[in-house]
């Protein structure tokens, strides 16, 4: 025996017995398949409830208990990821039980999502639905994923880089910027010569630096490693005039922590005094890997100095090195027969990219 359904005036109730339990309550809808709705998770929930196993959750009371479970865990901008997507982004999944999302349900909610966002954000709606969802089959609160949605294929954009011949011009803007923070010109001089996440240099420690060995430790990260990194000699003499016993390096005039995007500003007007679109404090950590990878350091180097868990999360940081291409296409324009511009006394090139030192960076 299930639940039954009676109306009191235009309002549907509905009733049931449970272990010599019996319960009566309103739905408070006028509708009946709403109100069918109604009655039957409250009488799942009673089932569950009676047998001594937790209930199962609506999706956003599932968001909410990750979000609790993981506060500790997990960085604070992944919290805030998926609080928003909790609060803003659930759409009619809302109130629906975790067990009972279907392929349909979730493809309607991701065309609700597409309708006002960008196709990349759909993919990451789907990744953090995900994410949820699995959570709550480790904690055995359904057998499995109830639902199995597709990603967008998405359309990828060129990624910025910062041209190495381009550095000191562009941290020369990034100091014009901030003439008076010099916490964000040495905070964007880290990231660019060390490869720091943004949230690594805002925990960054005079405490962690080997001063003999030249070498920086960061010990707050994303993956909880403590490996050491090298640091170039540039970056040394500039650290070197700051030195401190101990404390953070960079901080605000009133000693606190710098706040997430505190370089987002000095970043944009250096990309337009330099003309470089989309240099962000991520993709100036692309550019530290990628000129590591150019200049022949192994893969597995490269993933330990970045702190990745797996070397395909490296590789998706390094562009492609253009040098071997640009010699097969003088080679190619040669064996065809085509003119190519001449440098320096006739040397034929059909393209050129500046030799540059190891050693780079911007010198004060």
């Amino acid at each position: 025996m299930t639940h039954s359904m009676f109306r009191v005036g235009k309002v549907w109730h509905y009733r049931f017995q449970i272990n010599g339990v019996r319960v009566q309550r309103s739905t408070r809808e006028t509708v009946k398949h709403l109100a069918e709705t109604i009655a039957n998770r409250a009488y799942r929930h009673a089932k569950t409830w009676a047998r001594g196993a937790e209930p199962v959750p609506t999706l956003h009371e599932l968001v909410r208990q990750w979000i609790a479970a993981h506060e500790s865990i997990v960085s604070p901008a992944y919290i805030r990821i998926v609080e928003t997507f909790g609060r803003l982004h659930l759409y009619q999944l809302a109130d629906v039980m975790a067990d009972e999302l279907s392929t349909q349900l979730v493809e309607a909610a991701m065309l609700d999502h597409r309708r006002h966002h960008a196709p990349v954000t759909v993919n990451h709606w789907l990744t953090i639905l995900k994410v949820v969802c699995k959570w709550a089959v480790r904690r055995k609160v359904m057998p499995e994923v109830p639902w199995s949605v597709k990603p967008l294929k998405v359309q990828k954009k060129p990624r910025a880089t910062l041209p190495v011949n381009r550095a000191t011009q562009w941290i020369e803007a990034i100091d014009a910027y901030a003439a008076h923070r010099p916490e964000i010109q040495l905070a964007v001089r880290m990231m660019f010569g060390l490869g720091l996440r943004e949230s690594e240099v805002i925990t960054a420690r005079w405490e962690w630096i080997d001063w003999e060995r030249r070498t920086y430790t960061p010990g707050v990260t994303k993956g909880r490693e403590a490996d050491p990194v090298p640091i170039p000699r540039w970056l040394v003499d500039h650290l070197t005039s700051q030195r401190r016993s101990s404390g953070l390096i960079v901080h605000g005039a009133n000693g606190k922590p710098l706040v997430s995007g505190f370089a987002r500003r000095a970043m944009r007007a250096a990309n337009a005094t330099c003309e470089i679109h989309g240099l962000t404090p991520h993709r100036l950590r692309g550019t530290y890997a990628t000129l590591l990878s150019e200049r022949g350091l192994p893969i597995q180097t490269i993933q330990r100095v970045m702190r990745h868990k797996d070397p395909m999360t490296t590789m998706r940081y390094l562009e492609a090195n253009l040098s071997s291409a640009v010699h097969a296409q003088a080679s190619i324009a040669r064996l065809a027969g085509l003119q190519c511009e001449s440098k320096h006394g006739g040397e034929e090139v059909a393209n050129d990219l500046e030799q540059t030192p190891v050693e780079y960076g911007p010198h004060k």
